[in-house]
């Protein structure tokens, strides 16, 4: 990837691409976990994984449902071997994915400003967090209605330390399939506001915590807070009717309690270490060049404002 000014964004007919760090400014959006990438969060570390399973099975089933309505209506069978011709592979795929274990995230450290990066289940770097490079892309394509936005996402980049292993690797990606550069900024800004501000600047997202409950009370639990915020009538439709046969959120739930419950976690005995806190005065400061870079866009946004 490309090093460009840090707010700099480049447009071409059917993309366009942000810079977003180094130096990790404000983006100007909420930082909001939308991907539900945030595992595990407290006052020393926060962990970010890439286990977004979720919306890949929601985006398979709702096309799995819809190939067999068109067949149901239709009569036709050959649209449901066109169906499992389709959706054989990404269902082994599925299944590949369920047996292996879940990859494990990176960890990143407010008080000591590094990120510990897992390179594979054995070997890890330790990144400064202003060398972390992010960008947000979007890309559009040109259909009846106009062009529209087709796909877009977050890549993360840590660069190898000159200690670091990784068998010839010279940087590790983390690529979040955000669907557009709002989306991208969001989760990027998640990252940038815990190591910037504070835990307390990010929420972690209630379904995302550990599952004390089976899958159908933790589902019943959460159709009651769904009614508490916009009654029982909307609550029964969306969450009920379109979140159960629509959108298969049972089975979601049930795959991330298998996956997730607990997230992976770092053993590292080193690593362990690392994780603990610090007293404040040797916490690491901000470099005096992103200090001025912050107070600079913090001004910008003010003034937007």
């Amino acid at each position: 990837m490309t090093r460009s000014p840090v707010g700099s964004s480049k447009k071409g007919v059917f993309s366009q691409s942000d810079h977003l760090a180094p130096l990790a400014i404000p983006t100007g959006e909420l930082a909001e976990d939308v991907l539900g990438s945030i595992w595990r969060k407290n006052d020393v570390f926060m962990d970010v994984g890439l286990f977004a399973i979720g919306q890949a099975l929601m985006v398979l089933w709702v096309n799995l449902l819809l190939f067999l309505l068109v067949a149901y209506f239709t009569s036709d069978r050959e649209v449901l071997y066109l169906g499992g011709l389709l959706f054989i592979y990404p269902v082994c795929l599925l299944v590949g994915v369920l047996r292996r274990p879940t990859p494990l995230p990176a960890r990143f450290n407010r008080q000591r400003r590094e990120v510990c990066v897992p390179i594979n289940q054995c070997d890890y770097w330790i990144v400064p967090w202003e060398t972390v490079i992010a960008q947000a892309t979007e890309h559009k394509a040109v259909t009846q209605v106009g062009r529209r936005s087709i796909g877009g996402g977050l890549m993360v980049v840590f660069k190898k330390p000159e200690t670091g292993g990784g068998d010839g690797l010279e940087c590790c990606n983390f690529s979040f399939a955000c669907g557009s550069t709002r989306a991208s900024k969001m989760v990027w800004e998640c990252m940038r506001s815990y190591m910037e501000i504070g835990p307390d600047a990010v929420d972690t997202p209630p379904q995302h915590h550990p599952y004390t409950k089976g899958v159908l009370a933790t589902y019943w639990e959460q159709l009651g807070e769904a009614a508490s915020r916009k009654g029982w009538p909307l609550a029964l439709l969306w969450e009920g009717f379109f979140g159960v046969f629509v959108f298969n959120v049972l089975f979601i739930s049930a795959v991330h309690k298998l996956k997730l419950n607990p997230p992976p976690e770092l053993t590292w005995p080193e690593i362990v270490e690392w994780s603990k806190p610090i007293p404040p005065e040797q916490w690491a400061k901000r470099s005096p060049e992103l200090e001025a870079a912050i107070a600079q866009r913090e001004a910008e946004l003010a003034l937007r404002d």
